[in-house]
């Protein structure tokens, strides 16, 4: 009967050990992830591409335009349709600038705000 026990707590031990090393796992790479494109939009934006440039750039490495909405009320539903958990923070920078492209690189969304002449001046990137 203590055998039982022993070979009992043991993989319940195991268990929770590789339960915890996945959850940190798909942390880590989440976290990667998010940097990674973060990282890359934060570089183009110091170029300060105009929308049509970075649309081009864009689509050239495989991120295709999803969306480029001409009105505030387009633009609001494209982010309601894909903002997903990050709906404040596209509304408020929807507010601030006129003009919206959304792309998608890979597994992320790439929400591209630029201001009235066209310039890229802020993003936000969402999970897909």
């Amino acid at each position: 009967m203590k055998r039982v026990w022993i070979v009992g707590g043991a993989l319940v031990v195991t268990l929770g050990a590789l339960a915890l090393a996945m959850l940190l796992g798909s942390a880590s790479f989440d976290y990667r992830r998010f940097s990674q494109h973060e990282g890359r939009l934060r570089k183009v934006m110091r170029e300060a591409p105009t929308a049509d440039r970075l649309t081009r750039a864009l689509q050239d490495e495989g991120a295709p335009l999803l969306a480029a909405p001409r009105t505030p009320e387009e633009a609001e539903q494209v982010i309601a349709a894909r903002g997903g958990r990050k709906l404040a923070e596209l509304r408020q920078k929807a507010a601030r600038y006129p003009q919206l492209r959304v792309f998608r690189a890979a597994d992320m969304l790439y929400f591209v705000w630029f201001d009235a002449d066209g310039v890229m001046r802020d993003f936000t990137c969402v999970s897909a």
